[in-house]
């Protein structure tokens, strides 16, 4: 998170450029002065801007601000949309209507804007043959290929083949 600006005797350099609550330059002020004007008004010093030179304040309420500052967060954040990550897992010999129900899933998972992890699971003599695994994914790209795109190629890792397939963009 950022770090939080100084504001009214936290401010440390002797001369500032001081903003007013509208908006409008005051110019550059010794800091007493800009903490004494602020006061007047019942409002903070806050340092807006502490690299330049000279440091930029401006008069405004502090605690309004760091509650509007807030607020704008929480909107960005529920804005946010999270992608996760789901897995179907098959074999190299699945039968069609196995692999139709499993494709079935994957293909909701995709609607929802969801990614989908394929992954075929090979077992003893199943590994000597790892082009029917191949065959088993494209099979499944190729059927979901209206809702996702492939985002990973197939990857050999052991006893697994995976893939990556992501939703289409809108």
């Amino acid at each position: 998170m950022a770090k939080e600006a100084n504001i009214n005797e936290a401010i440390k350099a002797r001369e500032v450029r001081v903003i007013d609550d509208e908006g409008g330059q005051l110019g550059i002020l010794d800091t007493r002065d800009a903490l004494r004007m602020a006061e007047e008004q019942g409002l903070d010093l806050v340092e807006v801007s502490p690299q330049a030179e000279p440091p930029v304040c401006r008069i405004m309420d502090y605690g309004k601000y760091k509650y509007q500052q807030a607020k704008r967060a929480s909107e960005a954040k529920k804005k946010q949309v999270k992608v996760e990550i789901k897995e179907v897992k098959m074999r190299p010999k699945t039968d069609e209507h196995d692999f139709n129900f499993k494709i079935k899933h994957a293909r909701r998972f995709l609607e929802e804007g969801n990614k989908v992890k394929l992954t075929i699971m090979f077992r003893g003599r199943e590994n000597a043959h790892p082009e029917q695994g191949m065959m088993q994914l494209e099979k499944a790209v190729d059927a979901l290929k209206d809702v996702g795109q492939v985002e990973s190629q197939p990857s050999k890792m052991g006893r697994f083949m995976t893939m990556m397939i992501g939703p289409l963009r809108k």
